[in-house]
C-alpha cells in the first residue's frame, strides 16, 4: 500500500470515528457496538505508530469524548477529564504492568497494588464543591471543557448536596459516572435503547423537570482538582467518599498480581448479569497516589490506569423471520426468528428489533446474514446485516398498519417534550378489545409488583384465557376451581395451592391496585404518588374529567402525559366495568401518611433472596410505611438485612464482615407485630 492509499485509509478511518463519537456523545445514539468502536480507535491508533505522516486533530490519540452540545453553557474542567487505555486479554495486561514498572525503574519482583473497579456504562460527571458545598456539574464533554449541567445534576436524589464532614476538602471536583439500574430501565425500554442511552437523554434534557423524573443513579470514583484531600491512595478514598454520604462500586477490590486480577475478572464477568447495572469492564488504577502522580498521563490517558474491557458476545446468523409482539401498552415489538446460533454460551433464537425505525435504518430483511450481539448478556439484538449476501428478490419488511391481533389501525404518537412522533407504533384499540394487549394486561395484573398472586404466572395466563376460565381481571377471584381440577396437569392439591393464593391477595393496598391496572406511564412510583393523593378507592373510582385537573398535575410527580393517561383509563367503559367489579371481590386498603415515628424509625433495611408470599416491593413499602429507610448496597450505614431464599453470598458475607444483623423473613415480621 503506497502513501496515498494509507491516507486515504486514514481519513475514512477518522471521518467514521467523528460520526460515531457524535451519534454517541451528543445524540445519545450509537450506532455501533463497543467492540466494533474499539476496534476502529485500535487500528487508527495502529496507522499512526507504524506511519509518522498521519496526523489528524480528531484522532482518538488526541480527543476524548466530543465536544459539548450547544445546548448548554461551556465549562472548562480545571483538570482534564482523561479516557482511558484498553486491554482485552492477559498480555495486555502483562505488558501494562511491565511498563509502568520500567517507568517507575523497578524490578519485576516489585508488587503493584491495584484498585480494581467495575466500569459501569453509563455517563460521566463532575461535581465540583467548595465549603462542603455542591455548586456546578458538568459532562465529561471533549476531556478540556464540559456542559454546565447543574440543575439536572442536582435533580439526583444520591448525590449529596451538602457535606458537613470536618474532613471534606476545601474544593475538591468528585468524579462519577450516571446510570440508570436495569430493574429501573423497565419502564424506559419503551423510550430508549439501553440504559446508557436513557442516562444520556435524561441527564442533558433542557428541562430539569423531565430529568427528575427519571430515577437517575450516582456512583463515584475518583476526583480531579482537589484543596485539603488529606488521602494517600485509592482505596482509603473510596472508603471516605462512603463515610461523606457518597455511593461507590461495592465490587472495588484491593488488587495485587496480573493473576489476580484475571481471576477477579473472570468472576465478575461470569456474574455480571446479576448485578443490577450494564458494566462493559473492570477498571485498574494504581492504588498509590505518590505513584499515580509520579506515572502521570500519556496523550489523552493516565499511565496509571487501564480498562480491562468485556469480550462482546456476537454471532453470524440468518434471519428466518419478522413476528410482531404486542405488550399491554400496545406498543408493537419486531422480534427476528434467527437459525439457533450459540453466542456466549447461550442458544439463541430470537432477538429484537426495537421498532419500525430500527428496520428501516438498517433495512433489516427476512432472510439476510446477519451479525447478532449478546453484549452484556442482555436480550440479543442485531448490529448490522450482510448486505452483499442478500438475495435480489428480497424484500424489505413492511411494518403493519393495522393490529396484527385485532385489526384495529396502529398509530405514532406525537410526543410532546421531542416535538416528533414516538418511534414505536402502538394498537390503537382500547385495552381488553385486543386479544393480545388483554393477556398481557392480566399477566401485569397478578406479577410480582402488582398483586403478586403466587404460582399465577404467564402460562397460565395464556391458558385460562383459551379456556375462557379469565377475560378480565375480575374474573381471576371468581375461577371455577371444579373445572380447572379437572384439567390436565391440575389435581387437587394444585387447584387448592393456587385458590389459596388467589384468596390471600384479595387484600390489597391502593397503591398496588393501581399499579395492578397496567395504566400506560403509571409505574410503581406514580401509583403510591396517586394513591396518596386519592387516599381511598372509592375516591379514585370516582375520578372523571370533571374534576379539577389543575389540582392533580399540581401534584409533584405527576404530569400531563400520565394524567392524559389516567384519564383514557376511565374514559373506557370496560375499565370502569373492571373496577366496580373488582370493588365487589377484593379489600382495598386505604392508603396512609407514612409515620414518621414508626416501629423502624431511624432504620435502614436491605433485602437480599426471594421472600414467601411477598415481593421485596411489599417488603420496601412495609419498610417505609413504619418509618424505615430501605436501601439497594451494604454498607456501613446498614443497620439490617433481611434474608430469604437463595440470598445473595456476596452480601451476606459482606454484612457478617461489618457486623450488620441478619433477619429473616419471621424476625422481620415481628419487628412490624406482624404474624408470618
Amino acid at each position: 500500500m503506497n502513501k496515498k492509499d494509507i491516507e486515504i485509509e486514514y481519513k475514512k478511518k477518522i471521518k467514521l470515528i467523528i460520526n460515531y463519537n457524535k451519534n454517541y456523545y451528543d445524540a445519545s445514539k450509537p450506532l455501533v457496538s463497543d467492540k466494533v468502536y474499539d476496534d476502529l480507535k485500535k487500528s487508527i491508533l495502529n496507522l499512526e505508530s507504524k506511519h509518522s505522516f498521519l496526523n489528524s486533530k480528531n484522532s482518538p490519540s488526541k480527543i476524548v469524548g466530543f465536544k459539548p452540545s450547544k445546548n448548554f453553557q461551556k465549562k472548562a474542567h480545571r483538570v482534564s477529564m482523561l479516557s482511558l487505555a484498553n486491554a482485552f486479554g492477559r498480555e495486555d495486561l502483562i505488558n501494562f504492568e511491565k511498563r509502568i514498572l520500567n517507568f517507575l525503574s523497578k524490578n519485576i519482583n516489585f508488587n503493584l497494588s491495584y484498585s480494581t473497579e467495575p466500569k459501569i456504562d453509563g455517563i460521566s460527571a463532575s461535581l465540583i464543591y467548595k465549603n462542603g458545598e455542591f455548586k456546578t456539574g458538568l459532562s465529561r464533554g471533549d476531556g478540556k471543557e464540559g456542559e454546565d449541567i447543574t440543575v439536572n445534576l442536582a435533580t439526583i436524589e444520591n448525590i449529596p448536596k451538602k457535606i458537613k464532614s470536618k474532613d471534606f476538602p476545601e474544593e475538591i471536583d468528585i468524579r462519577g459516572e450516571v446510570f440508570i439500574q436495569n430493574s429501573d430501565f423497565e419502564n424506559l425500554k419503551e423510550k430508549f435503547a439501553n440504559p446508557r442511552n436513557a442516562a444520556s437523554g435524561s441527564l442533558r434534557q433542557k428541562n430539569p423537570d423531565d430529568t427528575k423524573k427519571i430515577p437517575l443513579k450516582f456512583i463515584a470514583y475518583t476526583f480531579g482538582y482537589e484543596k485539603g484531600l488529606k488521602i494517600k491512595n485509592q482505596i482509603d478514598f473510596l472508603g471516605k467518599l462512603n463515610d461523606w454520604g457518597f455511593k461507590t462500586n461495592p465490587l472495588n477490590k484491593l488488587i495485587t498480581g496480573v493473576d489476580n486480577l484475571l481471576i477477579n475478572y473472570n468472576n465478575i464477568e461470569k456474574n455480571r448479569t446479576k448485578i443490577d447495572f450494564d458494566i462493559d469492564g473492570i477498571v485498574y488504577k494504581i492504588n498509590d497516589f505518590e505513584l499515580q502522580k509520579r506515572l502521570g498521563n500519556v496523550a489523552n490517558a493516565p499511565r496509571w490506569a487501564i480498562a480491562h474491557k468485556f469480550a462482546s458476545n456476537k454471532a453470524i446468523s440468518k434471519i428466518l423471520n419478522i413476528e410482531i409482539q404486542i405488550g399491554r401498552t400496545g406498543a408493537l415489538t419486531p422480534v427476528a426468528k434467527i437459525k439457533p446460533v450459540n453466542i456466549g454460551g447461550v442458544i439463541v433464537s430470537n432477538a429484537t428489533l426495537h421498532n419500525e425505525d430500527e428496520i428501516d435504518r438498517k433495512d433489516i430483511r427476512i432472510g439476510d446474514l446477519a451479525t447478532i450481539e449478546r453484549a452484556g448478556d442482555v436480550i440479543p439484538h442485531i448490529l448490522s446485516v450482510d448486505k452483499t449476501k442478500r438475495d435480489i428478490k428480497s424484500l424489505k419488511f413492511i411494518f403493519p398498519k393495522k393490529c396484527p391481533s385485532c385489526g384495529s389501525k396502529t398509530i405514532k404518537e406525537f410526543n410532546n417534550v421531542t416535538k416528533r412522533k414516538d418511534a414505536v407504533r402502538r394498537c390503537a384499540s382500547e385495552g381488553y378489545k385486543c386479544e393480545k394487549i388483554a393477556i398481557e394486561k392480566i399477566k401485569h395484573f397478578v406479577s410480582k409488583d402488582a398483586f403478586n398472586i403466587d404460582g399465577f404466572g404467564k402460562k397460565i395466563v395464556e391458558n385460562f384465557w383459551k379456556l375462557n376460565l379469565i377475560k378480565l381481571p375480575q374474573d381471576i377471584f371468581r375461577l371455577d376451581f371444579k373445572k380447572i381440577e379437572k384439567l390436565e396437569g391440575w389435581g387437587k392439591q394444585s387447584m387448592e395451592n393456587l385458590k389459596y393464593s388467589i384468596n390471600q391477595r384479595k387484600n390489597i393496598s391502593l397503591e398496588r391496585l393501581i399499579y395492578s391496572l397496567g395504566i400506560r406511564h403509571i409505574g410503581i412510583e406514580n401509583a403510591k404518588i396517586l394513591s396518596k393523593y386519592f387516599k381511598s378507592f372509592s375516591r379514585f373510582i370516582s375520578f372523571s374529567n370533571k374534576q379539577s385537573l389543575n389540582d392533580i398535575l399540581n401534584i409533584d410527580g405527576i404530569g400531563e402525559t400520565q394524567l392524559k393517561s389516567v384519564n383514557n383509563f376511565f374514559n373506557n367503559e370496560v375499565n370502569l366495568n373492571i373496577l366496580e367489579e373488582l370493588q365487589k371481590v377484593l379489600i382495598i386498603r386505604n392508603a396512609t401518611n407514612k409515620d414518621k415515628n414508626g416501629l423502624l424509625k431511624e432504620k435502614t433495611f436491605m433485602v437480599t433472596g426471594k421472600l414467601n408470599g411477598i415481593s421485596r416491593a411489599e417488603a420496601k413499602s412495609l419498610i417505609e410505611e413504619n418509618s424505615g429507610t430501605s436501601v439497594s448496597t451494604v454498607s456501613k450505614k446498614l443497620n439490617y438485612l433481611i434474608i430469604g431464599e437463595k440470598p445473595t453470598k456476596r452480601k451476606v458475607d459482606m454484612a457478617k464482615e461489618l457486623e450488620i444483623t441478619i433477619l429473616n423473613q419471621s424476625q422481620f415480621l415481628k419487628m412490624l407485630n406482624i404474624s408470618s
